[in-house]
Parts: structure tokens; sequence; C-alpha cells
């Protein structure tokens, strides 16, 4: 999760977002920038891969939240 300047909320979940973005992009085929900018990357793409992470980590909630393991 990011702040509104970016920063993730909980720096600690940096490595944890990072291995979420390479499993959604291998998911939907997605190529990751090397250089980390996105720019390059199409509106359809992001939106995929911020869907497809945002779908994950609402399935690790209910789980936690429902007392279940990962």
């Amino acid at each position: 999760m990011a702040g509104r300047s970016g920063q993730l909320v909980v720096p600690q979940a940096n490595q944890a977002i990072q291995q979420l973005k390479l499993e959604a992009a291998q998911e939907l085929g997605v190529q990751i920038p090397q250089d980390g900018y996105y720019g390059n990357v199409s509106t359809r793409d992001a939106g995929s891969l911020g869907g497809y992470i945002t779908k994950k980590l609402v399935q690790i909630a209910e789980q936690q939240l429902s007392g279940g393991s990962r």
C-alpha cells in the first residue's frame, strides 16, 4: 500500500509488495520495467496489475480475518 506520496505506509512490506507485483505480472503476461519506470506501460496493463494486486491483498486480509492461514 502506498500513501499519497507513493511511500509505503508500512515500509517493511516492500519486499512482499514487490513479490506481488512480480506474481501479477507473470500471471497476466505483463513485462515489468527493469528500471522501475512505468510510464511506458499501457494504461490497461497497469490497471490489470493494480487490480490483481488489490484482489490478492483483499484475499490475504479475508483469510487473516477469518483465522485461516495463507
